[in-house]
C-alpha cells in the first residue's frame, strides 16, 4: 500500500525522468530541461517539483505529505551525481530554485540563485574557484539581495541603494571594479537590511534557504503581477507552477565566463541568423536586468570561439527537434558551456507567420501545423499603421527593435502614472532604464515601452513581444532622471508630458508625433499589393497562410456593414457577404426630420406621408449596397432601437422648451415633440418598444422597409446584377410575431418581384433567451436564424452593456468572476448553450435552416471557433475583422476536425 502511494503522489522528477510533453506536470522550464537532458545536452543536474505539489501546497498553504521527504531523496541523489553536498563550508554544492509553468511568463515569478550559501559556504566556495574572493562574496551578496526581496519581502530597492552606494564610495558606476573587500562590506550591509525588514538573522542553515525558496515559487503564482499577466495572456488560473531546483553554473567566475541568451531566428523579424544578447562575467539576472548593456551573441565568437561553435550546434539541433524557433538562455564557466533553458520563444506577430512560412519551405512542418501556429490576435497587429517618415523627422536617438510597430503618446516615467493618464483616455509611452515585473501595469496601459538599458532579451523586450506591444529597448543615448520625471538626449531635454514617437521595427526615436501609414498587410487585403511580385517576406507569408486558411474552412465570413462603402471595403479583404446592415442607420443625419414627422403624426395619412418620403431614400441606400456585394448575401435588419432613440433627449428637450419658454418664443413645434418624448420614454428601453414590437404597433414601418428592400433587389436585377437579399426580424420573442411580420412581407414581395423574379429570405435573429428555448416552433417560419450575441449575452446575463463595462466589470475580472469580458469572448457555458440549443433545435424542425452571427464575436478568435464547433454555417464581423475571422474560421478546421476541409 505504502509503494502504491508513493506512485500516487509522485511531486518530485529528476530532469533523465521528464520530456517536453510533460508540461502541466513539470511545467515548461522542466519539460525542457528534461527534454534537453534526454538529448544528451550539457545540462547542469537537477530535479523538477511538479505543479501538482504547489496546487496542493497553495490549497492548503502547507506541503503536501511525502514532498519534504521526496525533495531530501532526490537533493541526496544530485549531491552524489555532483561530489559535493549542499552548502558544505569546504566543498559547497549551490543551486537555484526556479519557477516554471506550463506556459511562459517571463519574469511574472521568482527565481532565487547561490541557494546554500552562508558565512562558512563562501569561503569553501572561493576555495572551490581557486581563491577568487571576489567572485564567491559577490554570489553571496546576490543571494541575500534575491532571498530577501523573493522569500521575506525586503524591499528591493534598499539593497539597490546599498550597491549605489559602495560604487559611489569607490568612485565608480561599474560593478565589476567593486572588489573582495568592497563586496564582503557589502553582504554586511544587506545582513542589516534584511534583518531591519524580517527582525531575524539571514538564515544559515542551506536546506532551510531551499525549503523557503521553494515555498516562495509556489506562492508567487499568486503574486499581483503573476495574477495580471495570466489575464492579460488569457492563461488559467488553477495550473500551478513547478519549481526547478537546479545545481548552479556560475557565468560570473572572470572574463572566461559569461551567460546569455539566444534565439535560433531573429524574435522580431523572423530572420534566419543569429540574435541573442551575451554579457561577459556575469549571471543570467543580470542579462534580463538590463544592469549592464550586453554585446551582440556574435561577438562570442571572438571571446570564446569553442564555446560559440558548441552553441551554434545545440542551436540547430534544438530548432530541428522542436520543429520551431527556439529561445535558449546558457551559461558559459570557465569556458565550458552549459544549456539553462530552452523553449518555443515568444515572438512578434510579424515573426509568427514568417517563421511558419519558412518552416514550410524547410519541410519541417506542413501548412495546416503553419496555420495552427500564427492565430487572429496576431494578425489584427499587424493590421496596425505604421510611421510615414520623411525628410523632417530626424530620429534623436536609435536602440534595439525589441517588439515592433509604431507608437506615440505622452512620455511618462512610473508606471502609475502610465494607469493614470490611459484610463484619462491619453495614449502614453513609458520611459524606464528598463522595466521590471513590478511595471507590469503600466507596459499594458502603456502604447508603447522605450528604455535606455537592456537588449532584445531583456524583461521590457521579451514581455512586449508576448503583449504584442511596440518596444524600443538599450537605447543608451537617453540620460534618464527618474525622479525629475525627464530625460535628455541630443541636448534636448524631454519632460513628463511631452509627445515622443518610437519604431519598434527599426528602434528610431523621434521627438513629437510622427504621422502614421497603412501596413504592408492591409495594403495587401484591399489589393494595393500583389504577393507573388514584391519582396516582402510578411506579405507572402500572411497571403499564404490566409490562402490555406481560406481552403480548409468551413465558416463562411461576412460582414457588418451599412453603406456601400463599408461593403466594398469588406468585400476586398474577403468578405463573403453581409450578415448585418443596420437600417436605423439610415435614420441618422440629415433624415431625423423625417423620423421626427413619423413620430409626430396625429393620423394614419401623416404617417404614411412620412413613410413615403423615407422610403426612397432607404432604396437608394439598399441600390447602393446590393451592387457592391453583388452576387453575395446580404441581410438586412429592419429597424431594431426604439424610435425616440432618433430623437433628443427626455432632459435636455425639457430644458430647452422651458428656456425658450421663458423667453417668450414661439415652441409649439416643440412641445409637441416633448410630448411625444414623454409618451413614448422607457424606464428600460432595450426590452421595451423595439424591433418586432415596433413593427407591430407602427402600422406600416416595417412595410416600407421590406418594399424598399425588394424595389432595390429589382432594380438590381433589372439591371444585370445578381442581389439577394435577406430580410431579417429582429427581437422575435414567440413564432407568432414573426409569422405576423412574414404574412405582410410575403404580400409586398409577390407584388414587387411580378415584373422581375428575385429571391428573398425571410428569417429572424436570435437574441432574446425565449427565442432560443422555442427554436424549433421558430425556425417553422424562418428560412434563416442569426445570433445576435450582443441582446442575447445581456438578457442572458441581465445587465446592460452600456452600464456594467465601466461599473463593475473591472471587479469581476480581478476577483477571476470573468476570465474576459463577455461581450469580448462568448460565454460558452451559458449564452453559448443557448446558441448550441437553437441551432440543434433550429435545425431539427428545418434541416436546411441558414444559421449565422451577427454580434460583436462574429469577429472574436475564440468565439470563432466556438461557432465553428456549433455548426453555424457562417460568421459576420466589422471589415476590418474580416481577414481575422477567415484566418480563426481555418484554424477551427485545422484544430477541431483535421482533416476536414470546405
Amino acid at each position: 500500500m505504502a509503494a502504491q502511494e508513493t506512485v500516487e503522489h509522485k511531486y518530485v522528477y529528476d530532469f533523465a525522468e521528464g520530456n517536453k510533453d510533460l508540461k502541466d506536470l513539470l511545467g515548461g522550464k522542466g519539460a525542457n530541461l528534461a527534454e534537453m537532458t534526454n538529448l544528451g545536452l550539457p545540462v547542469p543536474p537537477g530535479f523538477t517539483i511538479t505543479t501538482e505539489a504547489c496546487k496542493a501546497y497553495l490549497a492548503t498553504g502547507e506541503e503536501p505529505d511525502g514532498l519534504a521527504d521526496q525533495i531530501a531523496a532526490h537533493l541526496a541523489s544530485l549531491e552524489r551525481a555532483m561530489g559535493r553536498r549542499l552548502g558544505d563550508p569546504q566543498d559547497p554544492l549551490l543551486v537555484s530554485v526556479r519557477s516554471g509553468a506550463k506556459f511562459s511568463m517571463p519574469g511574472m515569478m521568482e527565481t532565487v540563485l547561490n541557494v546554500g550559501l552562508n558565512d562558512r559556504s563562501v569561503v569553501g566556495l572561493s576555495a572551490q574557484a581557486g581563491g577568487n574572493d571576489r567572485f564567491a562574496w559577490d554570489s553571496y551578496r546576490r543571494l541575500i539581495q534575491m532571498f530577501g526581496k523573493t522569500v521575506c519581502e525586503v524591499p528591493g530597492e534598499e539593497f539597490e541603494h546599498a550597491l549605489d552606494e559602495a560604487k559611489r564610495a569607490k568612485g565608480t558606476t561599474n560593478d565589476l571594479d567593486l572588489d573582495a573587500d568592497d563586496l564582503r562590506g557589502l553582504v554586511d550591509e544587506y545582513k542589516k537590511i534584511f534583518l531591519k525588514h524580517t527582525g531575524r538573522e539571514f538564515p544559515q542553515e542551506p536546506r532551510e534557504q531551499l525549503d523557503l525558496a521553494i515555498r516562495a515559487v509556489f506562492e508567487s503564482w499568486n503574486a499581483e503581477r503573476a495574477v495580471l499577466y495570466r489575464r492579460q495572456e488569457r492563461i488559467p488560473a488553477d495550473l500551478g507552477t513547478a519549481v526547478n531546483v537546479v545545481s548552479m553554473v556560475f557565468g560570473n567566475l572572470g572574463p572566461d565566463s559569461g551567460t546569455g541568451v539566444a534565439f535560433t531566428r531573429d524574435p522580431a523579424s523572423g530572420a534566419q541568423g543569429i540574435y541573442g544578447d551575451y554579457l561577459a562575467n556575469a549571471q543570467g539576472e543580470d542579462v534580463v536586468a538590463g544592469i549592464r548593456n550586453t554585446v551582440p551573441l556574435q561577438e562570442l565568437e571572438q571571446l570564446d570561439k569553442k564555446s560559440y561553435d558548441e552553441l551554434l550546434r545545440y542551436m540547430a539541433r534544438l530548432e530541428g527537434h522542436y520543429k520551431d524557433l527556439c529561445d535558449i538562455e546558457f551559461t558559459i564557466e570557465r569556458g565550458k558551456l552549459w544549456m539553462l533553458q530552452t523553449r518555443v520563444g515568444k515572438r512578434t506577430a510579424a515573426a509568427a507567420f514568417v517563421i511558419a512560412g519558412q518552416l514550410v519551405d524547410e519541410g519541417l512542418i506542413d501548412l495546416d501545423e503553419a496555420l495552427h501556429r500564427v492565430n487572429g490576435a496576431q494578425l489584427a497587429q499587424l493590421m496596425f499603421p505604421r510611421f510615414q517618415l520623411d525628410h523632417e523627422f530626424q530620429p534623436v536617438a536609435k536602440g534595439i527593435g525589441a517588439s515592433p510597430g509604431a507608437a506615440v503618446g505622452k512620455v511618462v516615467f512610473t508606471s502609475a502614472r502610465a494607469v493614470e493618464l490611459a484610463a484619462e483616455g491619453e495614449d502614453v509611452i513609458l520611459v524606464r532604464r528598463e522595466t521590471n515585473p513590478d511595471d507590469l501595469n503600466g507596459m499594458i496601459a502603456a502604447k508603447g515601452i522605450l528604455t535606455s538599458r537592456g537588449g532584445k532579451t531583456s524583461h521590457a523586450a521579451v514581455v512586449a513581444r508576448g503583449m504584442g506591444k511596440t518596444c524600443v529597448s538599450g537605447a543608451d543615448e537617453l540620460d534618464i532622471d527618474i525622479p525629475q520625471r525627464r530625460f535628455t538626449v541630443a541636448g534636448q531635454t524631454v519632460t513628463e508630458g511631452d509627445i515622443v514617437s518610437i519604431d519598434g521595427t527599426t528602434g528610431k526615436v523621434y521627438l513629437g508625433e510622427v504621422p502614421v501609414m497603412p501596413s504592408e498587410v492591409v495594403q495587401y487585403f484591399e489589393g494595393s499589393l500583389d504577393p507573388e511580385h514584391i519582396d516582402n517576406a510578411l506579405v507572402r507569408a500572411v497571403h499564404r497562410i490566409m490562402s490555406h486558411a481560406d481552403a480548409k474552412r468551413r465558416l463562411a465570413v461576412r460582414t457588418n456593414a451599412d453603406t456601400g462603402a463599408d461593403a466594398a471595403r469588406a468585400r476586398r479583404f474577403g468578405a463573403e457577404g453581409i450578415g448585418l446592415c443596420r437600417t436605423e442607420h439610415m435614420f441618422l443625419g440629415d433624415r431625423r426630420e423625417l423620423v421626427e414627422r413619423l413620430i409626430l403624426a396625429r393620423t394614419d395619412d401623416e404617417r404614411d406621408e412620412a413613410l413615403a418620403a423615407l422610403l426612397p431614400l432607404q432604396r437608394d441606400d439598399f441600390v447602393e449596397i446590393f451592387r457592391e456585394m453583388d452576387g453575395l448575401p446580404v441581410t438586412v435588419r429592419l429597424i431594431d432601437p426604439p424610435l425616440h432613440e432618433f430623437l433628443p433627449p427626455l432632459e435636455q428637450l425639457a430644458v430647452n422648451v422651458a428656456v425658450a419658454q421663458e423667453r417668450g418664443e414661439d415652441v409649439a413645434k416643440e412641445e409637441a415633440l416633448l410630448a411625444a418624448v414623454r409618451r413614448m420614454h422607457e424606464e428600460n428601453p432595450m426590452l421595451g418598444l423595439r424591433g418586432v414590437r415596433l413593427g407591430l404597433v407602427i402600422p406600416g414601418l416595417f412595410a416600407m422597409q421590406v418594399r424598399a428592400i425588394v424595389e432595390a433587389a429589382v432594380a438590381c436585377a433589372q439591371s444585370g446584377g445578381d442581389p439577394r437579399p435577406e430580410i431579417m426580424v429582429p427581437l422575435v420573442g414567440a413564432v407568432q410575431e414573426l409569422e405576423t411580420v412574414r404574412a405582410e412581407a410575403e404580400k409586398i414581395i409577390e407584388e414587387v418581384t411580378r415584373e422581375k423574379a428575385v429571391d428573398v429570405l425571410i428569417g429572424t435573429m436570435i437574441e432574446v433567451p425565449r427565442a432560443a428555448l422555442t427554436a424549433g416552433q421558430i425556425a417553422e417560419a424562418a428560412q434563416f436564424f442569426s445570433f445576435g450575441t450582443n441582446d442575447l449575452t445581456q438578457m442572458a446575463w441581465g445587465f446592460s452593456r452600456d452600464d456594467v463595462e465601466g461599473a463593475f466589470f473591472w471587479r469581476y475580472l480581478e476577483l477571476g468572476i470573468f476570465g474576459i469580458s463577455p461581450f469580448e469572448s462568448i460565454d460558452r457555458d451559458g449564452v453559448g448553450r443557448l446558441v448550441r440549443i437553437a441551432a440543434e433545435e433550429g435545425r431539427a424542425a428545418r434541416p436546411e435552416l441558414k444559421l449565422g452571427v451577427c454580434g460583436e464575436h462574429g469577429g472574436d478568435p475564440d468565439s470563432v471557433h466556438f461557432f465553428h464547433e456549433v455548426g453555424l454555417d457562417y460568421v459576420s464581423c466589422s471589415p476590418f475583422r474580416v481577414p481575422v475571422a477567415r484566418l480563426e474560421a481555418g484554424r477551427a478546421v485545422v484544430e477541431t476536425d483535421g482533416s476536414d476541409s470546405r
